[in-house]
């Protein structure tokens, strides 16, 4: 079965051919960095224009680069949320549409549930259930016990910022360009991350749940606290930025670290599963290889970290085997949709 799949759910335009859920064909991303960059996050109008100028030049550059013609596709897989509404309206109808005029089926596809798929596309052996899946990216934190694809009980997630935002959000009070994490871990390599005693936020009761709020609080404190009449004009030396930095990756990474095990060893994974863009920071993957665990620890490939279109379709694939069905064309977007069993 060839699925053609179509992400744009916040800043990346793409589509991609796959074959079977697993082969892919073709995977092509167009960002929106440029666009955004020099508001420090993503502009919902802006990106909106974007991703309709774009959208159809994309779709056939996808059908191009797989040798295909829009009429071999057997079936459209698209990200229905979550997500920004004006982006995955975009997205949605244009699935929509081409389902229609082709008459063939299409399938909503939940966002975050895709990035955990990323990890197991290229894995040559299917995995044995559960597993722990953990989603890091710039929109979502959360840990999930994975019981099967489709499968999902939600063990915790951020209660305020996600950890790609809060990196975004430190990066923008350091002088640092959007996005935020590659720049953060570029500066950490030559600072001190133990200059700032940070510490990731706990929950009363809530053990495993995230927060990352007042961590970037403490931030904001300890530049203050370096240069009391700190406003727009930027004070900080390039060693207080490095060891800033630093220190902020650390308490950020080990938070996760330490929760991501727990939740793994109290829900009885027999390997953890990550996604989003945030699996891309080499000190958390540093992190996690050198913890003491016998579990696998399951990365996402190169190019299948960020937003992608193939994620999209390889999981569109398994949701409609699954499901026996395309979905109705009243599916809506949903900028939030919980994980549920």
């Amino acid at each position: 079965m060839l699925v053609l799949g179509i992400e744009s759910t916040c800043d990346e335009t793409a589509c991609a051919i796959v074959q079977d859920g697993k082969h892919i064909l073709s995977n092509v991303i167009s960002s929106q960095i440029d666009l955004h960059k020099e508001y420090g996050g993503v502009v919902p109008e802006l990106a909106c224009r974007r991703h309709i100028d774009i959208i159809m030049p994309i779709i056939d550059q996808a059908l191009s680069e797989a040798k295909l013609s829009i009429e071999d596709i057997d079936l459209i897989a698209v990200a229905h949320g979550p997500g920004l509404i004006g982006p995955l309206l975009i997205g949605l109808n244009t699935a929509k549409a081409l389902a229609f005029g082709l008459n063939k089926p299409f399938i909503g596809v939940n966002h975050i549930e895709a990035h955990l798929y990323a990890a197991m596309m290229s894995l040559e052996q299917p995995l044995g259930f559960p597993c722990l899946g953990a989603v890091l990216s710039g929109g979502h934190t959360s840990l999930v016990r994975i019981n099967a694809l489709g499968n999902y009980q939600l063990i915790s997630q951020t209660v305020d910022d996600a950890i790609g935002e809060a990196f975004d959000k430190v990066a923008k009070m350091l002088g640092l360009y959007y996005p935020g994490g590659p720049e953060i871990e570029k500066l950490a390599l030559k600072g001190d991350p133990f200059r700032f005693p940070y510490r990731g936020g706990q929950i009363k009761g809530k053990p495993l749940d995230f927060s990352f709020s007042g961590l970037k609080t403490a931030v904001l404190y300890s530049i203050k606290a370096l240069y009391p009449s700190y406003a727009s004009d930027f004070p900080l030396s390039d060693q207080e930025r490095n060891d800033i930095a630093a220190s902020f990756q650390r308490a950020a990474c080990e938070d996760v670290l330490k929760k991501t095990l727990s939740a793994a060893a109290e829900c009885q994974a027999r390997a953890i599963i990550f996604g989003g863009g945030v699996t891309n920071n080499r000190y958390l993957r540093e992190l996690f290889n050198k913890a003491e665990t016998s579990m696998p620890l399951i990365w996402p490939p190169a190019g299948l970290s960020l937003d992608n279109a193939a994620m999209i379709a390889g999981l569109g694939y398994h949701t409609f085997q699954r499901e026996g069905r395309g979905d109705p064309f009243t599916l809506d977007p949903l900028a939030r949709i919980p994980f549920s069993a």
